[in-house]
């Protein structure tokens, strides 16, 4: 029994005209066997899921460098509650489930250890520069399975690098930097919309605003609570994509205003205020000295788990090597490199 054909003929039935059918992806870039129990785009996300990329995501810094306490959030958590939004919005829009699924769980693999302060250094430093949206296609396409990556389909390849455009529009026409399917462009929306809401929650609850601080024509838009936030910025993006006609993945006016000011005002208040900067500052100077130590010490990147793949140079890899780093093994691989070790012999 061909179980993923059945699913393939299920999508075709029940998902808009304008979603993404398993059926008709542009396929993968080596030819792959086809699973008879899943269709292109579940195995994608499947494959995603089990990559050590995405289990290394649970220790990498979303706002908070290594938060000890239980209720912050990480890069995995923030990558779930993206997923959550996204399959929401998605469903809603009859759009395909699973393809968002694959491209929200596979969008931050190439997110640095301690949050975007790991990005600006690697950015630096880095031969070409660095950004987490190249990375996280080069983690699927080449660095996972030692070198053999994961040979994703082109609709999930194409949702994960342009999943951002930094603190550009929330959407643009531009195809060079939009997805284009729309079930990628909701991802997109479904990023800005968790972590807007997500870091305000982790900066209140961190004691670094207030909620008194949100400005009062941003609160009347998006809501005070969490919860609320998320709601009315979904309700807002159905509802008004809707009206498209299922043709376009939009906000309202007034929503989308709503968003990047908080957008611009959480960069000013929370990410760039001076008790978050602090550690950071601590952070960037870790990861300037560890790129130029193991650049300088081939054989020290060798026997820390760093890897060389053909045509790629010791400036590149070790790049590849601190991007994949948890916040964690940064700061241990930092004390072995640099701070002396007790005596061990008995």
């Amino acid at each position: 029994m061909d179980i993923r054909k059945s699913l393939e003929d299920i999508e075709l039935q029940t998902l808009s005209p304008a979603a993404c059918f398993s059926s008709r992806s542009q396929g993968r870039k080596f030819p792959s066997e086809s699973c008879t129990m899943r269709t292109v785009f579940q195995h994608d996300r499947d494959r995603i899921l089990h990559s050590k990329a995405f289990r290394r995501l649970k220790d990498k810094t979303q706002v908070f460098l290594s938060p000890e306490g239980d209720h912050y959030r990480t890069r995995l958590t923030h990558t779930l509650e993206v997923s959550q939004v996204a399959r929401t919005i998605s469903r809603a829009l009859r759009l395909n489930e699973d393809l968002t699924e694959a491209i929200s769980l596979g969008h931050d693999l190439g997110h640095t250890p301690f949050g975007h302060v790991g990005e600006r250094v690697l950015n630096e430093l880095a031969p070409g520069g660095f950004h987490h949206v190249r990375q996280s296609l080069r983690v699927v396409d080449i660095l996972e399975k030692n070198g053999r990556g994961l040979n994703l389909t082109y609709e999930v390849r194409d949702g994960i690098l342009k999943h951002s455009k930094g603190q550009g529009g929330l959407l643009t026409p531009d195809s060079q930097s939009c997805a284009q399917t729309l079930e990628g462009q909701v991802v997109r929306l479904a990023d800005i919309i968790a972590y807007v809401s997500h870091d305000l929650d982790d900066a209140i609850r961190g004691h670094v605003i207030n909620v008194a601080d949100i400005p009062k024509d941003i609160s009347d838009v998006v809501g005070l609570r969490h919860s609320c936030r998320i709601d009315r910025m979904v309700r807002d993006l159905i509802s008004e994509s809707i009206a498209a006609d299922y043709g376009q993945i939009r906000l309202s006016a007034e929503m989308d205003g709503a968003i990047r000011a908080l957008r611009s005002w959480l960069f000013e208040h929370v990410y760039r205020a001076e008790s978050v900067q602090l550690e950071f500052d601590k952070a960037s100077h870790l990861l300037h000295e560890l790129y130029h130590y193991l650049c300088d010490r081939e054989e020290i990147f060798l026997k820390y788990g760093g890897r060389r793949f053909a045509g790629d140079s010791l400036e590149v890899s070790v790049a590849d090597f601190i991007a994949g780093m948890t916040d964690r093994f940064a700061l241990s691989l930092y004390r072995d490199c640099f701070l002396p070790q007790p005596w061990k012999s008995i």
